[in-house]
């Protein structure tokens, strides 16, 4: 019975791959208090023992899931990554660089010192940094040194080892020291500077990141106009009462008949205004403009959430206070801002960069002309622009597969880093030209966690005939060497970032857990700080993190030979 179901899998290694990603997903979503493998580790390891089989995938299947990955990596990074080229996100930029070349030099000086072959250091480098995508370059990288076959199999087959072993050590420890062990290396309390920067942005400490409206429960409700200093005001002076209270007038019931106000529509005795805002103003304040009633008719008027790319030049650059005051923004609310995939805080200072996704709030007319301000309305749709994905990995290809020489050292971005920067190319035209070039959230989820995932399963499958005794070879040293690889470059990072570029150290920590791709750490900062202010420091290093982390593969591989 045994035999007959390996050597289906032997036979048809397609279905070893899908029961590879079924055990891996289970491994992953298995937890120890908080901390969990992940699916990606949890497929490598299950890679590894369903390997033990003697399966073999055929090369090209991993590579087309790489590629899927990266593009997918450099298409959402991609505005971030080009905004990060201008002068403000200076500092953000030189503390990444900093992280990454210590990343690459403690790897390099760790390998030569304990002796380690190409392959080990490669798994070294990808695990301690928690770079998946340094195993896809580096193998691609060994596939092309001028070695027997035999040999680039064996080397090859040793990135998974190390990688393994690292990654726990790595992201687990990295995990816990930015939150705990950073702040003491600044002599700060996390806590106490996320209050100060609060303040420092909106002005005040309280009211934390969600100090703007944006993030209150919304209501809509009927007041009739009985206070004579009301009466014969515009719409426009009653919402100015004060402005930032951000009170919207929607409706206006008049005579029996429903009107639509304009900001210079005047208040009339007896009229009834459904008022939009938030629910605590309305308990506060709904009062001082007249009896509350019922009028279920006023109330009934279409809606929406609405999704908005942000392209305009005259919008980039605009701070969240400003944006609230314009005339376009007049009924409308800013529920979400997403920026790299991650949710940003909300404060008055916060400003707005071109391909940010934010999700508006209100009446259907009034949504509308906001999105008409801001962007491209990002409608939810199923339909991905193959021709988009084709033509951008193609290209890139091409791109990665020219050499060039650097001190004597021929480096190579190899096809899949051309994908990667193609992707960031790509990403940055749809953020400019949102018209095409569409991918939605769950193609994308496909391709960037099931294409990561489907390559991890290859590798796993590919090594684990050897990954024990590989293992046995180096794995304890790993242990200790993985530690110390992982610390040293966020250590240097934090004493660089506070006190040589004198940034905010609430900003440095969200900067060190970008710039090392360590989204785990960002929420564990996040925490401990007990505020969401670290996410401004994390998106312009996690864009070029993931760039240089990436081309270091080939890059460590050429220094090793």
């Amino acid at each position: 019975m045994m035999t007959t179901f390996v050597n289906a899998l032997r036979e048809h290694p397609e279905l070893a791959v899908f029961i590879t990603l079924a055990l891996g997903f289970a491994i992953g979503r298995v937890k120890i208090g908080s901390f969990g493998l992940g699916t990606i580790v949890g497929t490598l390891l299950a890679g590894v023992a369903v390997g033990q089989m003697g399966i073999q995938v055929p090369a090209v299947v991993k590579y087309i899931f790489f590629d899927l990955f990266l593009f997918t990596t450099g298409y959402k990074v991609g505005p971030q990554f080009f905004r990060a080229l201008k002068k403000d996100a200076l500092p953000q930029v030189v503390l990444t660089i900093v992280l990454c070349v210590t990343c690459l030099v403690a790897a390099y000086a760790a390998a030569k010192i304990l002796g380690y072959d190409i392959g080990t250091a490669s798994g070294l480098l990808a695990g301690a940094f928690t770079e998946s995508t340094v195993i896809g370059t580096a193998s691609d990288a060994i596939n092309r040194l001028d070695l027997a076959a035999a040999d680039k199999t064996s080397l090859i087959n040793n990135i998974p080892v190390a990688y393994a072993v690292t990654y726990l050590i790595g992201t687990g420890f990295v995990v816990w020291f930015l939150p705990n062990i950073g702040p003491k290396l600044m002599g700060i309390n996390l806590k106490e500077e996320a209050r100060k920067l609060q303040a420092q942005i909106s002005g005040s400490e309280k009211g934390g990141a969600g100090k703007l409206s944006a993030y209150q429960v919304l209501a809509v409700r009927a007041y009739q106009v009985t206070r004579p200093d009301l009466l014969n005001q515009t719409v426009a002076e009653l919402e100015a009462r004060p402005r930032e209270h951000r009170v919207f007038v929607s409706r206006i019931r008049r005579k029996g008949e429903i009107i639509e106000p304009e900001p210079n529509t005047v208040i009339r005795e007896g009229d009834i205004c459904a008022v939009l805002t938030r629910s605590e103003l309305h308990m506060d304040r709904g009062g001082e403009i007249g009896p509350e009633v019922s009028d279920k008719e006023l109330l009934d008027f279409p809606v929406e959430f609405l999704d908005v790319v942000i392209t305009k030049k005259a919008i980039i650059g605009t701070s969240m206070a400003e944006l609230a005051r314009m005339d376009c923004a007049r009924g409308v609310f800013l529920k979400k801002l997403t920026r790299t995939s991650q949710k940003m805080p909300f404060t008055p200072e916060l400003r707005l960069e071109r391909g940010d996704l934010v999700t508006l709030f209100g009446a259907e007319k009034d949504v509308a002309r906001a999105a008409d301000c801001l962007g491209y309305p990002d409608r939810p749709t199923v339909m991905t622009d193959m021709i988009f994905v084709g033509l951008g990995i193609f290209l890139g290809g091409l791109v990665g597969l020219l050499t060039i020489v650097v001190a004597g050292l021929p480096l190579t971005l190899t096809a899949s880093g051309g994908a990667l920067i193609m992707g960031l190319v790509f990403g940055w035209l749809r953020a400019v030209h949102p018209t095409f070039g569409r991918i939605p959230e769950s193609a994308m989820w496909i391709f960037d966690t099931v294409g990561l995932s489907v390559f991890m399963a290859c590798v796993g499958l590919a090594a684990g005939p050897s990954f024990f005794s590989g293992l046995q070879k180096s794995g304890l040293s790993l242990v200790a060497v993985g530690l110390v690889v992982a610390i040293l470059p966020h250590t240097v990072s934090i004493l660089f970032g506070r006190y040589v570029l004198r940034m905010n150290p609430v900003i440095v920590l969200g900067a060190c857990s970008g710039a090392g791709t360590v989204t785990a750490a960002l929420r564990a900062i996040q925490e401990e700080a007990q505020s969401e202010l670290p996410a401004l420091g994390y998106t312009v290093p996690y864009a070029i993190g993931n760039i240089i982390l990436t081309a270091w593969g080939p890059v460590l591989v050429a220094m090793m030979s």
